[in-house]
């Protein structure tokens, strides 16, 4: 039977680690005060967490579901300073420096997140990573991705043969990186928060900010309204992915993206190195300890788009079991997911201030699906700022309201108004009128008519339930995703679970309920 979770998540029984709560367990995290609090428990969430609480500050961490429940439990774990043709598309928008600094800052998250496995013990598994093409435009970006990161750096070779089961017309390779169980890593971060002093807290939703009475916004303690109470604190970060607090309009300078992820039992050892193609479909490769009895797993990543845009969401788990048979013969399919991060226009990381004058709200995003060393680098500059510290040399780079952003004005002109037009295409779509037809199947959803307003349906666990199928972040019309059984917006990458909750994204509020 094939599993509809993440490898990492279906190895795990439920949650039992020091910080979780059993379940209809009251937080009531306003019962302690707070210096900073932390939203959200992936991987820049904890870091940031850990490096404040080891200086001493009062750190609460608010998850809306589970640690890992997010983007970094769901991804492939490439720990990496060679990602793809990241270093070449980086030079096309800026100088070197900047390319020179976004290096230099993976390379330092790098060094600090396997220097904390280690002391931890921590399992991973130190690999080559390879950037590979099929395809004479391919080769051609290889080339240029050597190029670049020679210019930054990074001590990248051209590879003559890979261990590939396809053939490939141009390589580059990368060695000792490395690769983890991402689920291994978070919950060493949980368990040493919490032993420090910190607390994690699981089930709690930030739905919005103010600031105290008679204070303005640049003076005073913030206050976190949540479900579970109102919350006060002096500095807020969010590690949510895209910022769920819409100061700043950060989300309108990020395109949320979908991609998907295969694991297989194969007949044969999996290729040993990391490897992800720069050809127009990509493919990303990696092996896994499949546990003490069994052969290494294959995970075959890719075929990613933007969050909603893609209908119906199964071609895409499609294209990649058939690519994967065809060249591994005999991979038997165990495990079908996705996961969910945001590019920024100028194609850097937004890591600081959400606004450029307000001390107290801070944020970190725009990973490009890179998160396992930016992620940590983005919580050195975090916890750099808010300890009052000088952040490294290269941070400026990553700031979100930097000059560099200029390069990215086109990008982001052009993402806006694709916005626009899906707004407006999801509200005069035709559409079935709503109780016309059947319920749908178990597993299937859509969106109907009911009126003039376009209204979601769908059956999950022998339930059919009907919503708004209007996002209550901007309006958008949400698309359904029969791989995840949620529904997406198109607009900002919000997501909705078969009951209408909030899955991710910059809304706070699920689908109204019809």
């Amino acid at each position: 039977m094939v599993s509809r979770t993440s490898l990492w998540w279906d190895r795990r029984p439920a949650p039992a680690h020091p910080h979780h709560l059993a379940p209809g367990t009251d937080p009531r995290p306003a019962d302690e005060p707070a210096d900073v609090v932390v939203v959200g428990a992936g991987l820049t969430g904890l870091t940031t967490a850990l490096l404040l609480t080891r200086a001493g500050l009062r750190v609460l961490v608010l998850e809306a579901r589970t640690v890992g429940a997010g983007t970094t439990g769901r991804s492939t774990a490439k720990i990496s300073l060679l990602q793809g043709d990241r270093l070449a598309s980086l030079a096309e928008q800026h100088d070197d420096r900047v390319a020179a600094a976004y290096a230099e800052g993976s390379a330092e998250g790098m060094d600090w997140l396997l220097r904390y496995l280690d002391d931890h013990d921590v399992p991973y598994q130190r690999r080559e990573a390879v950037t590979f093409a099929t395809t004479a435009d391919g080769r051609d970006r290889v080339e240029a991705e050597l190029e670049a990161a020679r210019r930054a750096g990074v001590p990248v070779g051209w590879r003559r043969r890979t261990d590939l089961p396809l053939p490939v017309t141009g390589a580059i390779g990368l060695a000792d990186q490395a690769q983890v169980d991402p689920l291994d890593v978070l919950g060493a971060l949980a368990a040493d928060v919490v032993a420090r002093g910190g607390r994690v807290v699981e089930g709690v939703r930030v739905l919005g900010m103010h600031h105290g009475r008679g204070l303005t916004s640049r003076t005073g303690r913030a206050v976190l309204r949540t479900t579970a109470g109102d919350v006060t604190c002096d500095a807020v970060v969010l590690a949510t992915g895209t910022p769920i607090l819409d100061r700043g309009g950060a989300f309108a300078r990020l395109h949320a993206l979908r991609s998907y992820a295969l694991a297989f039992r194969v007949p044969e050892p999996p290729p040993a190195s990391m490897a992800i193609s720069v050809d127009a479909e990509t493919r990303s490769i990696r092996s896994t300890p499949a546990g003490a009895d069994g052969p290494d797993a294959l995970l075959v990543g890719g075929a990613g788009h933007p969050v909603g845009r893609r209908v119906p969401t199964g071609a895409s788990v499609r294209e990649l079991l058939e690519w994967t048979h065809r060249h591994v013969p005999g991979a038997e399919l165990t495990h079908v997911w996705s996961a969910q991060d945001y590019a920024a226009a100028d194609g850097l990381p937004l890591v600081g201030r959400l606004l450029p004058l307000d001390p107290r709200l801070h944020v970190a995003t725009g990973y490009a699906k890179w998160g396992m060393t930016t992620a940590v680098a983005a919580s050195l500059v975090l916890a750099a700022e808010l300890l009052g510290d000088h952040p490294p040399r290269w941070a400026e780079a990553w700031r979100p309201w930097g000059r560099h952003e200029v390069a990215g004005l086109g990008e982001a002109v052009r993402l806006n108004a694709g916005v626009g037009r899906r707004l407006a295409g999801g509200w005069t779509a035709p559409r079935p009128a709503a109780g016309r037809r059947p319920d749908p199947p178990e597993g299937q959803g859509g969106v109907e008519r009911a009126g003039v307003r376009p209204e979601a349906v769908c059956t999950v666990g022998g339930v059919t339930r009907r919503f708004s199928a209007v996002c209550p972040h901007l309006g958008g019309v949400v698309t359904w995703n029969e791989v995840e059984r949620s529904f997406d917006c198109p607009l900002h990458g919000s997501r909705f679970a078969a009951d209408g909750s909030v899955l991710e994204g910059p809304a706070t509020h699920g689908l109204a309920p019809r």
